[in-house]
């Protein structure tokens, strides 16, 4: 048996109390185990805890910040279970969110379908004002319902910039309806940067990040990034971002605003193919490095930051 076999179930195996406790932590990881309006492919019930499992098979140097992340403190949270109807879903989570946002530690919630973004990112934006959204996502999820329910995966923009008017910059979008098309124009706050303007070139990233505000909530819908990357995700639209581009805009947002919060959806767990939850865990983890790049000591100084 491998030695991660043996390690805690938590994110990053971490088996140092005072790394993994609660008191401790800086991050909290909130998985959320929720499919109850996905339109495509299944899996994302068990996306989170998946990913979970996945990080326990992480180096925990990060080289990219020189640093041992987890010294930050990262505490698992238990799993938030599916609730009988979206409505009732959407409104415990929000419940939940809100407690958390409000212990003044940085909340990470790991899905679960899109839907869930929104009682997060609505709990974030009574904490934190000025805030904008960074959407990196294959779909604008403008839409007003879908398949009878304003709680859709595909509705959650929708709720975050037409109804509670929180500015989006959508990153990585490449499908999208003609209704969302009219509401776009209809002048609802948010700028979208095409799929097929950005893929394969970082030359975009210094406006993307201009759009936005100075606290900033993160949502990462795996299907953003090319389905050749993680091909297990509801709906793999063709030509979406790259690892490496993705990870330049995330260093570039966080080296220049402040990310209050961040979640990483739609990753639907196949038992045969787990590669795709090893990435995002590595994404997660590459994140919280950036964002808490000022707070974590340094192993060999030999880093270079600028490249």
């Amino acid at each position: 048996m491998s030695e991660s076999a043996e390690l805690p179930i938590n994110f990053g195996g971490l088996d140092e109390e005072e790394f993994s406790s609660f008191e401790g932590a800086s991050v909290l990881v909130h998985p959320v185990s929720y499919e109850g309006t996905v339109s495509y492919g299944t899996g994302t019930g068990a996306g989170a805890m998946a990913i979970v499992d996945a990080s326990r098979n992480m180096e925990l140097y990060e080289e990219d910040t020189d640093a041992e992340v987890y010294k930050i403190g990262i505490h698992t949270l238990e799993e938030f279970t599916p609730r009988p109807t979206p409505e009732k879903m959407l409104n415990d989570l929000y419940d939940r969110s809100k407690e958390l946002v409000e212990t003044g530690k940085f909340v990470c919630t790991l899905g679960g379908e899109h839907s869930i973004s929104g009682p997060v990112i609505r709990a974030h934006a009574e904490k934190y004002h000025d805030l904008s959204i960074l959407q990196i996502d294959a779909h604008a999820d403008l839409r007003e319902s879908y398949d009878g329910t304003p709680h859709s995966h595909a509705s959650i923009m929708c709720r975050m910039v037409k109804d509670l008017r929180i500015p989006a910059v959508q990153v990585g979008i490449r499908s999208i309806s003609s209704d969302e098309i009219r509401l776009i124009e209809s002048g609802i706050p948010t700028k979208i940067f095409w799929a097929r303007n950005i893929v394969g070139r970082t030359d975009w990233i210094d406006d993307a990040v201009a759009e936005l505000s100075d606290n900033v909530y993160l949502t990462i819908d795996i299907d953003g990034l090319d389905p050749s990357l993680v091909p297990t995700t509801g709906t793999p639209e063709p030509g979406g971002l790259g690892w490496y581009e993705t990870l330049e805009l995330i260093k570039k947002v966080a080296a220049s605003k402040k990310i209050v919060g961040m979640d990483l959806v739609e990753y639907s767990y196949d038992p045969s193919f787990t590669a795709p939850a090893f990435l995002c865990a590595k994404l997660v983890y590459k994140t919280l490095g950036q964002i808490f790049r000022n707070d974590t000591p340094k192993i060999s100084g030999a880093t270079d930051q600028k490249n």
